[in-house]
């Protein structure tokens, strides 16, 4: 009978802090995480895996359980070990936005505003198209079977009961933010170049007619442009990205050892 009730109880108690990581995670990363998904299929979404996952990292669970402060303690610290996993994979998602924006400020679209729900938010027009298609992207590929092998893998990286440092998860986060931001100007380099040739003969043709009304006459011509590059690279910075995101998240995941 104790050890039927030692049993349930370390159960329970490998249940809880699995849950609070795996669901601090998953409320964070894309996809699953978005503002579009209803907080009642990530909760449920959230338990399920918990609860499928509990069984195998009751291994890295300290036994016996501990007192009560001290498991409000590891509690605490799973939560603060989800919320760094689910932002890593958050601002290698945001990369995408971060190349929209520039992509609508190439376009002349830069102050076409609507709601982006990769980032809950107001985002460019075109940013919210590439937010959307990247999203699907991680499901289609199954990529997000890749986040949800990170997060079982985190136990080996981050033990249950350390908390990582914060110089280390200030120095990683550092590290995926300007990668997100080269990954986004890269993306959007195409159009950069379409604008900045359009821009100069833009300034060219109105220091030579001053008369006509540049603007006017070339950002139809700049939007149609772009598009049409846009159209065509699309497919390919799209790839690009999800290349990149792939290589960040190994790179997080072997880093972190």
């Amino acid at each position: 009978m104790s050890e039927l009730q030692s049993f349930i109880t370390q159960g329970v108690f490998a249940f809880i802090l699995t849950f609070v990581r795996v669901g601090t995670a998953l409320m964070i990363m894309p996809g699953l995480g978005d503002s579009l998904v209803p907080q009642q299929v990530r909760l449920y979404i959230a338990l399920g895996f918990a609860f499928v996952l509990f069984p195998v990292t009751s291994a890295y669970m300290p036994t016996p359980v501990p007192s009560s402060f001290l498991l409000f303690l590891l509690i605490g610290f799973e939560f603060v070990t989800g919320v760094f996993i689910g932002t890593i994979a958050r601002i290698l998602t945001a990369a995408i936005d971060i190349a929209g924006m520039i992509m609508s400020m190439m376009l002349g679209l830069g102050n076409a505003q609507l709601f982006n729900p990769l980032m809950a938010s107001q985002g460019s027009l075109i940013g919210a198209f590439l937010s959307i298609s990247g999203v699907t992207l991680l499901f289609v590929t199954n990529m997000h079977h890749l986040l949800l092998m990170g997060i079982f893998e985190s136990y080996e990286a981050f033990p249950v009961g350390q908390l990582p440092e914060a110089q280390s998860m200030g120095e990683m986060i550092a590290k995926v933010v300007s990668s997100a931001f080269r990954i986004g100007i890269q993306m959007s380099i195409p159009l950069i170049v379409i604008g900045t040739v359009m821009y100069i003969g833009m300034g060219v043709l109105a220091r030579i007619m001053p008369q006509i009304q540049v603007f006017m006459l070339a950002l139809p011509l700049q939007i149609l442009l772009g598009l049409m590059t846009l159209g065509v690279t699309a497919a390919a910075a799209m790839m690009f990205w999800l290349q990149e995101f792939e290589n960040g998240i190994v790179f997080f995941l072997r880093q972190s050892y």
